[in-house]
């Protein structure tokens, strides 16, 4: 280039090297590089009319494109070498224009042994000088061979002169050569080159970016998608056009809403949404300036979503709706049922497992749906799952293994002169799974199922047997010996049952029988010292359909023994007291308020037994009041009973047998008065004190206007202490006192203002 300054060293011929340096390193002159560097600078006063100043340079610093210009003439002419004479030629050094901002590197390369052969071109300073005699133009004629660049077979400024033109030139003050890399054989010519590539490549680039930034400028962004539609490199007055014809015909389109495992549907015009299309453009952005954002903006695509209008409130309340209602739910575990054939028989079915799951957050899914409801695919929502032990494999398996084959045929269970059969509805009844370790299902059988199903038809096997029991002939007590029972032991008789249902053939059991022993045997119950009456009370006044019910729990009750330190408690001795165990509706009390219900009046025989046990100095175990004082029973020494209709005990009565002896129960009824007598051995003599009314409240009017009304009067309520007091059969002392203090409510006089419908 013209302003490009080239120092050549100098041949020294006696030396064989560089003029005046070891090593191949050069002495350069200050004057000569001036001259050459003014020469370069194209201040030569030989250049030619009508050719720039860089063409009209010789293939040498200094030269005119016809030889040296005259005025720079070489010291030394070019001179012929030996054939058998080895030169070392040391290059110049070579100055690199900075080009970006890069340091200025210096470029040496290595020190070239050539060997001068006939016909073969001198290396000078990394140039090919042509030999002598040899046409420069002809074969050997370079065009910038070497570190300087150029086309081979061609000077860079014409036809080279004279040969005998070109001389060594002297360069002094010499700059030492900086070691050439193995390989880099072009210098500092090849670096150069690629520094021009990459700064043609830059330039380019920058001209490819401005043109983009000019044609697409204030664009929505290349790649960009709004709920799937492509708007990228389009203006916003477009994309607003493309969106609102894309997207306005799904605007009435139920969302598809996704969340797990569960797919459903939200109506957009409930939940309150709408477009906003100022905002979703003003989304999407304009193009970046970054260079390569830009560029990957090709093929990259970026889903913006949609920017959506709402009415807040609905959104939310319809969104939450929707996450409690159907998007959440609790695991299930898996499980098979048994269900009914058309042809009376049992399918076994399975219930695959279901793991529960959980929205992560209500905000997060009215986020997603407001960004997402137009898309084509719905709008997925994030959950958390709740995992099952089951496995749809291991719930196959127990179906195929267990179920399946257990109501595949009835199941017989043979017993001592009959038989019981389980039919497979039976069989799937008694079934319940749980699940194991494995993700399978565990079998449990309900024994009470089976025994239920078969009890009936096997109770012409089994000898029943009975309890000694103490009776009364002529007012005095006999015992009636017990008997030893025969019956079917069913934990033994059902432990084969998990292994015969899986055969498809010999479903049967086998019935175990085992002894049944007495309670109270005959010898025990002659050995309790029940010999005479030691406490006995009677009430009365009891209408007819209370009297009913009276008169089966005293049935049920008499002969009713306790052994010394047993509890006897009625709800728990007679158990259900329903129509199907005689009892019948009458009256109750229920929430200090009168009523009906069936086993109402049987109250009255719980004050009849507790005073009995009271007088025949047992310990009470628990038993109440009734809430508002009856005045047909002593104050503070009476009791009331309750239990639901499925026999569930809510208040009972009962006592302890405290004594050394053993304690019986007779009763009496009649249809004006009941009694109740205990019999035993007597300990102690019981007498009860019973104090005055306390804190009296009187109780006032209720009126009722209901046709139903039945009037009734009023009753006060006050507080009242009674003591059993215990003296000793034998010495007459006094043992021991037992206050009680108890707190009647008042009951309001009842007064019907609505007459009864005729």
């Amino acid at each position: 280039m013209a302003d490009e300054e080239h120092y050549w060293p100098a041949w020294d011929s006696d030396k064989g090297s560089m003029s005046g340096q070891p090593s191949g390193q050069a002495e350069t002159s200050s004057g000569d590089a001036q001259q050459h560097h003014n020469t370069a600078s194209g201040e030569d006063s030989g250049a030619q009319p009508g050719v720039d100043a860089e063409h009209q340079r010789g293939p040498w610093p200094g030269q005119s494109p016809h030889g040296l210009d005259g005025t720079e003439q070489a010291t030394d002419a070019f001179q012929p070498v030996d054939a058998e004479t080895t030169q070392q030629v040391t290059p110049p050094t070579q100055q690199v224009t900075p080009v970006d901002d890069q340091p200025t590197q210096q470029v040496t390369p290595p020190t070239q042994q050539v060997p001068p052969v006939d016909d073969q071109p001198t290396i000078v300073g990394g140039t090919p000088v042509p030999p002598q005699g040899q046409n420069p133009g002809g074969p050997y004629a370079l065009y910038g061979q070497g570190p300087y660049g150029g086309q081979p077979g061609q000077y860079p400024y014409g036809a080279p002169p004279d040969p005998s033109q070109f001389a060594a030139t002297t360069v002094t003050n010499p700059v030492t050569p900086t070691p050439q890399e193995p390989g880099d054989a072009g210098g500092g010519s090849g670096k150069r080159k690629a520094l021009l590539v990459t700064g043609a490549v830059v330039a380019a680039f920058a001209l490819v970016y401005l043109a983009d930034l000019l044609v697409n400028w204030g664009d929505v962004p290349r790649g960009v998608t709004v709920a799937g539609v492509d708007v990228g490199g389009m203006s916003h007055t477009s994309a607003e056009q493309t969106l609102r014809e894309e997207l306005q015909p799904r605007f009435d389109d139920p969302i598809k809403v996704t969340a797990g495992d569960v797919t459903t549907e939200l109506n957009p015009t409930s939940a309150g949404l709408a477009v906003d299309w100022q905002g979703t453009l003003d989304q999407a952005g304009k193009l970046s300036l970054n260079p390569i954002t830009r560029i990957t903006s090709f093929w990259e695509e970026n889903e913006v979503g949609i920017v959506s209008e709402t009415v807040p409130e609905r959104l939310k309340s319809t969104v939450t709706r929707l996450v409690e209602n159907e998007l959440n739910h609790r695991k299930s575990e898996g499980n098979i049922t048994f269900k009914p054939t058309d042809a009376g028989g049992v399918e076994a079915a399975s219930v695959m497992p279901r793991q529960g799951q959980e929205v992560t957050s209500v905000d997060a899914a009215i986020a997603a749906i407001k960004s997402g409801w137009l898309n084509d695919g719905g709008v997925r929502l994030d959950v958390t799952q709740k995992p099952v032990k089951t496995t749809e494999k291991g719930v196959r398996a127990t179906l195929e293994q267990v179920a399946k084959p257990a109501v595949s045929a009835p199941i017989t269970m043979k017993g001592e002169g009959a038989n019981g059969v389980l039919e497979p509805k039976v069989i799937g009844e008694a079934f319940t799974f749980k699940p194991a370790k494995d993700g399978s299902l565990t079998p449990k059988v309900d024994g009470k199922t089976l025994r239920k199903a078969l009890e009936p038809q096997l109770a012409s096997t089994e000898v029943k047997g009975t309890d000694a029991e103490i009776v009364f002939e002529g007012d005095q007590p006999t015992v009636k010996p017990s008997k030893v029972g025969r019956q079917i032991d069913w934990k033994m008789s059902l432990e084969p049952y998990l292994d015969v249902i899986k055969q498809p053939d010999e479903r049967t059991l086998t019935a175990v029988y085992k002894e049944k022993k007495p309670k109270t045997t005959t010898k025990e119950a002659e050995g309790l010292g029940i010999k005479e009456v030691i406490g006995e009370f009677t009430t009365g006044g009891f209408a007819s359909d209370s009297g009913v019910n009276i008169r089966q729990v005293a049935a049920d009750v008499d002969g009713a023994i306790v052994k010394p330190g047993d509890t006897f408690s009625l709800n728990g001795y007679t158990g259900k007291r329903g129509k199907a165990e005689g009892y019948v509706e009458a009256g109750i009390i229920e929430n200090g308020v009168p009523g009906t219900a069936v086993g109402g009046g049987i109250s009255q025989f719980a004050t009849t037994l507790y005073n009995a046990s009271y007088f025949a100095a047992l310990k009470d175990a628990g038993h109440q009041e009734h809430s508002y004082y009856i005045s047909r029973y002593p104050m503070a020494r009476e009791a009331t009973v309750f239990m639901y209709p499925d026999g569930q005990s809510v208040i009972d009565v009962a006592f302890t047998n405290d004594s050394p002896t053993g304690v019986a129960i007779q009763t009496f009824w009649t249809p004006e008065s009941v009694t109740v007598k205990i019999w035993g051995t007597q300990h102690y003599r019981v007498e009860s004190q019973t104090g005055p009314k306390k804190n009296i409240k009187e109780a006032g009017t209720m009126k009722k206007d209901d046709p139903k009304c039945e009037p009734s009067s009023g009753i006060d309520g006050f507080t009242v202490t009674d003591t059993r007091i215990l003296y000793d059969i034998d010495t007459g002392e006094e043992v021991r006192r037992e206050p009680r203090t108890v707190r009647y409510n008042p009951l309001p006089e009842i007064v019907c203002t609505k007459k009864k419908d005729s």
